[in-house]
């Protein structure tokens, strides 16, 4: 499979191995993500019907609406292509099909994906979609050598396997303490725009925290708390004159982990 995988070289002098997403496990997410927009769909159209059949005469009810049905259609075509396009963006490059297939979108230099390239990309679906059932797009995606359809080749994206690793049994001494205290990612809720002001350095300056955490003299520790949450906590919309800092910050590296650390 060295045919699938790929080296990144991220601009911070990283390099990265990914194994790329062939066309069964991205034809999967699709399809599931296709199954969830028909649910979707189907819903508003039952909807609409049910409203329009309530009144006491359905066809002067279309005709006089009719302006209705187009904005319904319109609105659908949105939703449709904005799905893929705000969870590319808002969920780290991963639809709820994508989640489930352990795929994920990422830009070229490993870093994720980006408001316009995620824009790009699904505009582009239209071109990829074409002539009809993503015909288009299915071809790129096969012989192409990344796996790449007309929407990643402009847009600079490139889909790869989340990477997993086994380490139940091998927590780091960090991850023992945040078990520790009981500590876990849905303690602290932090909205998804706020993530994205996070940054490379943001994020160096809370992961070398978490490795230092055990290591520092309490006093310590407590100084360079305060100031840690007093450059992150802004920019996630966070007080950092509250309490228990050091539990907010340690919930912070465990949801940022997820984005920014890859496991070799």
């Amino acid at each position: 499979m060295n045919e699938d995988r790929i080296d990144i070289k991220t601009p911070e002098y990283v390099s990265l191995q990914f194994q790329i997403a062939g066309l069964g496990s991205r034809t999967s997410a699709f399809i599931i993500d296709q199954l969830i927009l028909m649910a979707f769909n189907i819903a508003i159209l039952i909807i609409f019907l049910i409203i329009s059949f309530g009144q006491p005469d359905f066809l002067v009810f279309l005709d006089l609406h009719s302006y209705l049905i187009a904005i319904i259609i319109i609105g659908l075509f949105f939703i449709n292509w904005g799905y893929f396009f705000a969870f590319e963006y808002f969920s780290g490059g991963r639809t709820p099909g994508k989640r489930m297939m352990g795929i994920r979108v990422i830009q070229e230099n490993g870093h994720s994906i980006t408001l316009l390239s995620s824009f790009i990309r699904n505009l582009l679906r239209i071109i990829d979609s074409l002539p009809s059932g993503y015909f288009l797009g299915i071809l790129m995606i096969f012989f192409h050598s990344k796996h790449k359809r007309i929407g990643d080749l402009v847009a600079g994206t490139i889909v790869v396997h989340e990477r997993k690793t086994n380490r139940k049994n091998k927590l780091s001494p960090i991850e023992k303490e945040i078990q520790a205290r009981g500590l876990s990612k849905n303690d602290l809720v932090v909205d998804e725009w706020a993530l994205k002001s996070i940054n490379k350095q943001d994020w160096k300056l809370i992961q070398i925290y978490s490795n230092r955490f055990l290591q520092l003299p309490l006093k310590e520790r407590e100084v360079m708390t305060k100031k840690i949450a007093e450059i992150l906590f802004p920019k996630l919309g966070l007080d950092p004159h509250e309490e228990d800092l050091e539990n907010k910050l340690l919930v912070i590296y465990l949801i940022l982990k997820e984005e920014w650390e890859y496991e070799l």
